[in-house]
């Protein structure tokens, strides 16, 4: 049984990843940004499941959850789930929300960041990017940096088993009611890294789609981009990875 983190599981692929952990067996911990969200994760809390409350907009909250996922007991694993599609919170809860999250919590020794399809259409340059989203955040731009984070944590820390996963463009609240890919896999490959021990399941620095490893954008293994985009982070927030 394994300990596991879910951020953003107030609903869409994140609650199902949830369900899915509990009905395995596992200790999870689910999260949602405020707590009238926080309400809806009822059934889950009542089945055994840990819950934090945060809003990733916020830095101190993210700091907040840290601190008390950390006094509570070591996690195993992390699925950086939470996300948004458009608006001004795209850099702060897409980006900067994991990386301070990785850069603060003890023990995790796998971690699944959310990437999507859609990281192929970022640009590889932190030029004028906006952490703090004071304006609207290009989310191509931030799944092309959570990939690439997910590629330099399995560089850097090289104890951990750390992979990037696209879920696909599923119905979700986020994806919309039309979208064509499959729910049920969206969210099974995550599970998968987090809990297995297949060999594939035990690799790290991987760009996955549909339990299938899948090349990324050039950058995302560009050393010196993971460098700079670490080291922009690192300084932004004031916590190191």
């Amino acid at each position: 049984m394994s300990r596991i983190l879910v951020t953003g599981s107030a609903d869409g692929l994140g609650r199902y990843a949830a369900q899915a952990l509990l009905s395995g067996g596992h200790e999870v911990v689910v999260h949602a940004r405020n707590r009238e969200r926080a309400a809806g994760l009822g059934p889950l809390v009542d089945r055994g499941a840990g819950l934090v409350v945060g809003d990733f907009t916020d830095r101190e909250a993210v700091r907040r959850v840290a601190d008390e996922l950390n006094g509570s007991g070591p996690l195993d694993a992390v699925i950086h789930n939470a996300g948004v599609w458009s608006g001004p919170a795209v850099m702060p809860v897409n980006v900067v929300a994991p990386y301070l999250l990785t850069s603060l919590l003890r023990g995790p020794r796998r971690l699944v960041y959310l990437s999507s399809g859609s990281h192929y259409g970022g640009r590889p340059s932190l030029e004028g990017v906006d952490w703090r989203g004071a304006g609207a955040g290009s989310y191509a731009d931030s799944k092309l940096f959570v990939t690439a984070l997910a590629a330099a944590v399995a560089r850097l820390r090289p104890g951990v088993l750390s992979n990037a996963v696209d879920p696909g463009w599923v119905p979700t609240k986020m994806g919309g009611p039309n979208a064509p890919d499959d729910l049920e896999l969206g969210h099974r490959t995550q599970e998968w890294l987090v809990t297995s021990d297949d060999p594939e399941a035990l690799t790290s620095g991987g760009y996955w789609y549909h339990g299938r490893r899948r090349q990324p954008h050039g950058a995302v293994h560009d050393e010196g981009f993971q460098d700079r985009l670490v080291g922009a982070l690192a300084e932004e927030t004031g916590s190191a990875l």
